[in-house]
Order: C-alpha cells, then sequence, then structure tokens
C-alpha cells in the first residue's frame, strides 16, 4: 500500500508534539524508506546545546550510520530546511524532500534561496512544498505565542 504525503507528514507532526513538551522548537523530520518509517527526530538545540541539532541533520546523521548515500529516501520535514539542512539534504543524497511550512527567515528550499534546485550542485532531490503546511505553521506559531506570553506548554 502506498501512502500518501499528508499521511505521513501526520508522522512527523506527532514527532513535533515531542519537541514542544521539552520546550525545544517544535520541528521534526522522519525517513521513509519503501513506504516504511524508518527513523524520526525533532530539533534538540537545546536539550544538547547544540545549535546544529536540527530534526532533520539528526535523521540524516542516523541514516548515514547504516548506508553511505540517501537516494532511496523520502525526508518529510514539518518546516523547509535551512541552509546547513539543506546542504546536509545535497551531500547525503537524499532523494526526495517534503516540508510544510515555509520559513520566511531562514527557509533555503525555495522561502530565501532554493538550494535543492541549483543546478551547480552535483545532486538535486526531488522536492514537494506545502503538505499540511496550515498545521506545521501552527504548532509553530502556538509554541511561540505560549513562550511571549509566557505560559506553560
Amino acid at each position: 500500500m502506498k501512502y500518501t504525503h499528508e499521511y505521513w507528514m501526520k508522522f512527523a507532526l506527532e514527532e513535533a508534539k515531542k519537541a514542544m513538551l521539552i520546550d525545544e522548537i517544535p520541528v521534526a523530520a522522519i525517513a521513509v524508506k519503501n513506504d516504511e518509517l524508518v527513523f524520526s527526530a525533532h530539533n534538540l538545540t537545546r536539550q544538547q546545546q547544540n545549535p546544529l541539532a536540527h530534526a532533520e541533520k539528526l535523521v540524516i546523521d542516523e541514516l548515514l550510520k547504516k548506508e553511505k548515500y540517501l537516494y532511496n529516501y523520502t525526508l518529510y520535514i514539518t518546516l523547509e530546511p535551512c541552509m546547513m539542512c539543506a546542504g546536509s539534504i545535497i551531500l547525503s543524497r537524499v532523494g526526495t524532500v517534503v516540508f510544510g511550512a515555509k520559513d520566511m527567515k531562514s527557509g533555503a528550499c525555495g522561502s530565501i534561496y532554493n538550494v535543492l534546485k541549483d543546478q551547480r550542485f552535483n545532486h538535486q532531490p526531488n522536492l514537494i512544498t506545502g503538505i499540511l503546511h496550515k498545521e506545521c505553521a501552527d504548532i509553530l506559531r502556538v509554541f511561540f505565542e505560549q513562550k511571549r506570553n509566557n505560559t506553560k506548554l
């Protein structure tokens, strides 16, 4: 059975909720191969005290422990990848990237720049955007509203 992009993005949103519970910015990524969930992660920048601990980078790092290139994987991310993560996607040769919400401040997959479609690089993954974009944006909006209002999640 072939699952839809919406189906998998819902898994990513559930992972993003886990980040929110530990006071991390609720961004998550999941890796799917052959229509099966392989690995999932959410942002851990605060927990690890590491500004590089983005969800998609954590997923890619885990996958690269087993395979040199990730051509056969689809990476679902709740928020448009930044420049660092887009570079990781290119270098690890992820086959398809699907993201939900755009990131107008640091998005490098269409908002500020589209690194993934730059023909000068040796790999351009398939790129699908806007899947469950409202739900993906809403979880971030709620998180930051609660932060501004200093309320507990």
